[in-house]
C-alpha cells in the first residue's frame, strides 16, 4: 500500500510565494509516498500572469524546485502543472518526479479549456497554450501512474487509453470553477475511476482573493469502485488517500470492465 497526499494550496499571482507555500505543504506531508500539487500551482489561473511564469522543463526554476523537493523528502512528487516554454510554444504541463529527483513523466494538457457558458464563465486557454498529443503513463515501483490535467477528465477516451496501457492510478491536477465544478466535477471523477477501475487523485487550488478565476477546489481521492474516500472543500488543506493493489485487484475481479470490452463492435 502507498499513502497519497493531495495538497490543495492557495495559489497567488506571485511565483516565489507559491513555491514557498508549496515547500511548506510538502514538508508537512513528507511522510506520504506520493504528493501531488494543483494545476498551475506556481502561478494564478489568469492568462495575464502566465507569460512571466513560463519556463523550460526540466531546466527552469520551478522544475529545479520540484526535483529538489522530491529528492529531499524521498517522495514521488506530481508537480501540479506549470506553463512550460518550448521554443515559441507554451504548454500546460504536469510532471512526475522520483524520490531521487529524476523527471519520470511529463504530460502536456491534451484538451484545452475553451468555453463560453451562458450565464457562467468564458475562458480560452488556446489564446496562450498549445495542446499536447500524448497519453502519459509510466511504470514505477509504487504502481503504474497516469497523468492528466483538468479539462482532460471530460474525455473518457484519454482515461481508457491510460487504463489500457496499464494505469493503476491517475493523478489529475485541475482547476474546475464554480460554474462547472458543482455540476460536473464529482460526476466526472467518479465516472473515470469506476469505468476504468483505477484510483484517481484530483488536486485543485484553493481560491485566492487576488485571482479573478473562481477555483472550485474540492480536491478528492476516489477508489476503483467510484467511492470518494477523502475530500476538502474550498479551503486550503490536504486530502490523504491510500493506493492498494489488493483493492485494485479485488475491484477488477468483481467488475471486469477492461477485460469484457468488445472493441470489434464499437468501430472506433
Amino acid at each position: 500500500m502507498a499513502e497519497i497526499a493531495l495538497l490543495q494550496m492557495i495559489v497567488s499571482p506571485r511565483k516565489e510565494d507559491n513555491l514557498a507555500r508549496a515547500e511548506a505543504a510538502i514538508a508537512a506531508h513528507a511522510g506520504a509516498d506520493l504528493i501531488a500539487l494543483p494545476e498551475l500551482f506556481n502561478t494564478s489561473y489568469q492568462v495575464s500572469d502566465w507569460p512571466a511564469v513560463a519556463e523550460a522543463l526540466p531546466e527552469g526554476r520551478t522544475a529545479r524546485f520540484l526535483s529538489d523537493m522530491a529528492r529531499r523528502h524521498k517522495v514521488y512528487l506530481v508537480g501540479g502543472s506549470v506553463p512550460e516554454l518550448v521554443g515559441g510554444r507554451v504548454y500546460n504541463t504536469a510532471t512526475l518526479w522520483s524520490p531521487e529527483g529524476s523527471l519520470l513523466l511529463r504530460h502536456r494538457k491534451v484538451h484545452l479549456f475553451d468555453v463560453d457558458i451562458p450565464g457562467g464563465i468564458t475562458f480560452k486557454e488556446s489564446d496562450f497554450f498549445s495542446p499536447g498529443n500524448e497519453v502519459s503513463v509510466v511504470d514505477t515501483p509504487l504502481g503504474t501512474i497516469g497523468l492528466a490535467i483538468c479539462f482532460d477528465v471530460r474525455f473518457p477516451e484519454l482515461f481508457r487509453a491510460m487504463a489500457l496501457r496499464g494505469a493503476e492510478l491517475v493523478l489529475l491536477p485541475a482547476a474546475f470553477n464554480t460554474t462547472t465544478g458543482p455540476a460536473h466535477w464529482d460526476l466526472h471523477l467518479r465516472g473515470r475511476a469506476v469505468e476504468n477501475t483505477l484510483f484517481l487523485g484530483a488536486c485543485s487550488p484553493a481560491p485566492h482573493p487576488e485571482v479573478s478565476y473562481p477555483a472550485w477546489g474540492h480536491s478528492r481521492w476516489i477508489d476503483p469502485w467510484g467511492i470518494p474516500t477523502g475530500e476538502v472543500e474550498r479551503e486550503e488543506g490536504a486530502v490523504r488517500g491510500t493506493f492498494s493493489r489488493d483493492r485494485l485487484r479485488a475491484v477488477r475481479a468483481s467488475l471486469p470492465l477492461l477485460s469484457a470490452r468488445r472493441p470489434e463492435v464499437y468501430g472506433l
